[in-house]
């Protein structure tokens, strides 16, 4: 029993990892299409829409699984 206990602790632990590394390059990948730093050249003149878009999706992403984490 012990050992599923540990199991489950550090399947955890590894899917907040991957999360909030997915977290960090969404908002890395939003602001830098925000800036300029990075470009789509098919979108154009629509990057820093593009940009706003991931930056509120992944904010509103956030709050969605931290309310569900609290229920």
């Amino acid at each position: 029993m012990a050992k599923k206990t540990a199991s489950n602790a550090l399947t955890k632990v590894v899917s907040l990892v991957a999360w909030l590394t997915g977290v960090i390059v969404s908002l890395a990948v939003g602001f830098a299409l925000i800036g300029g730093t990075l470009s789509v050249p098919v979108i154009g003149m629509a990057n820093e829409i593009a940009g706003w878009i991931v930056i509120v999706t992944t904010i509103l992403g956030v709050i969605l699984a931290i309310i569900d984490a609290l229920k």
